[in-house]
């Protein structure tokens, strides 16, 4: 029963991993479950403590007697076997956890039917039974639920029904240390069998023990089916995280909370005004074939790193990698107040970070890269593409144009072109004046291949 005690219950679905998708999700919910065992048990151990402080103090108050600092001591050993549960327990069956759950109820099973060695009184064992202090197992048991597994809780259950039966045993063989006193109250009963059986100091109750143990399984039992189904909403709830972690690798945080917020935002197929950015680096691929796959998958990493972190950091979403390069949006999938300034701003701090980790490529005796960007701002379509494996898709001329533009960069020998469309929009969102402007400089309308007439531009220099 151990070896299938402390094993976390994963839904068919996902613990069948028929997928990647479902593979990732059930790493990622054995993540969260792990943290929540982590966080259960420290709070477990805390409501231990606590309880066990008030337990002393309701002890001493019920009986003031030196007697009851026997039991105060033991009470110290279950603060002691509670330090090392949070010590040993990790996700998964834990022999050692799992040996010192028991040894939970074995002590408290001894403290309970075994008299205190220490006490004055000779009565017999089973006047135990009398004090009913089998109400300090639903301590164990409540504990057990904030940090264990549903089959844990109900192997606290059946292991306090063993435990109780056991100690019943050892009561029962028990001689009568006082058959004077019980035979004294057996004739002041007289025939009344049930008066006797319920003042009888030597009295087991085997019919309360059996009802004791009855209750204790059915609250075990409900208590179990709660855990499990708190198992369950926990890893739905890692399954839902998951997948707001995939929608931030692609949309700045203050779109993920908009997404989560609404049901299918993204299946709306719809044209809006969008600001559009292309990066790429100048001479990649002559750069990748000089060197091992190793430095050149390094260098993009690095370089893809300081990129979309100005991308979200300006509110844009990332809409892909290209390779060297990438597209980038601003006003996706919910158009914004600055997308062409936040847009703008952003090409401008790309092109500063570009430059500083060129800078640090030639400090360390790397060759510099060159970084070219295009804007352009205009109408495009957003919706999913595709039957069954979706993606959400910008498409449309002003797309075309902004890569055409970032191309333009290397005819113009210069590190940014933007539309005349894209700075006017972020003048008025922005205003003339702005310092965003006064790197830009404008230029003779240029032809694009597959727009009709010539584009007004503006671009931006490169660095010294």
């Amino acid at each position: 029963m151990t070896m299938l005690v402390e094993r976390f219950n994963l839904p068919a679905a996902l613990s069948s991993a028929p997928s990647k998708r479902d593979a990732e999700t059930v790493q990622f919910a054995q993540a969260a479950l792990t943290s929540a065992k982590r966080e259960g048990l420290q709070l477990a151990v805390r409501a231990r403590y606590v309880a066990l402080v008030v337990i002393a103090c309701l002890l001493l108050m019920i009986n003031p007697a030196w007697e009851q600092l026997y039991y105060v001591a033991l009470l110290g050993l279950f603060a002691l076997i509670g330090w090392a549960q949070v010590r040993v327990g990790r996700v998964g069956v834990s022999r050692p956890e799992l040996a010192l759950l028991f040894c939970d109820l074995a002590l408290l099973t001894c403290v309970i039917v075994i008299p205190n060695p220490f006490g004055a009184s000779h009565w017999p064992v089973a006047m135990q039974y009398h004090f009913g202090n089998f109400i300090y197992f639903f301590v164990l048991l409540a504990g057990a639920t904030l940090a264990y597994t549903w089959r844990t809780v109900i192997a606290v259950g059946g292991w306090t029904a063993t435990l109780w039966i056991i100690g019943m045993a050892w009561v029962w063989w028990q001689p009568d240390r006082d058959p004077a006193l019980t035979a004294r109250i057996a004739a002041a009963a007289g025939s009344d069998q049930r008066l006797l059986a319920m003042i009888s100091p030597s009295e087991i109750g085997f019919h309360i023990r059996i009802q004791e143990i009855v209750v204790f399984m059915i609250v075990a039992m409900t208590l179990a089916l709660a855990v499990r189904r708190s198992n369950d909403l926990l890893i739905r709830h890692a399954a839902v995280e998951r997948e707001r972690g995939n929608l931030a690798r692609y949309f700045s945080p203050n779109v993920v909370a908009e997404l989560s917020q609404q049901d299918e935002p993204l299946k709306q197929v719809r044209t809006q005004h969008v600001a559009v950015l292309f990066v790429d680096i100048v001479g990649f691929t002559a750069f990748a074939d000089a060197r091992s796959p190793q430095e050149v998958v390094r260098t993009l990493r690095e370089f893809h790193g300081l990129m979309e972190q100005e991308v979200f950091r300006h509110s844009g979403t990332l809409d892909k990698y290209l390779g060297d390069g990438l597209m980038a949006t601003f006003g996706t999938p919910f158009a914004g107040e600055r997308d062409a300034s936040n847009a703008l701003r952003c090409a401008q701090a790309m092109i500063a970070a570009a430059d500083r980790w060129s800078d640090r490529r030639a400090a360390s005796g790397e060759p510099k890269l060159r970084v070219s960007f295009g804007l352009h701002y205009g109408p495009v379509v957003l919706g999913d593409l595709g039957q069954t494996c979706l993606e959400f898709a910008v498409i449309g001329a002003t797309v075309n144009v902004a890569s055409r533009l970032e191309a333009l960069t290397r005819t113009l020998d210069c590190a940014l072109v933007a539309s005349d469309d894209l700075v006017s929009q972020a003048k008025a969102e922005l205003g003339g004046a702005a310092a965003t402007f006064q790197s830009l400089e404008a230029r003779e309308p240029q032809a694009v291949r597959g727009i009709q007439q010539p584009i007004s531009i503006w671009t931006q220099p490169r660095g010294a």
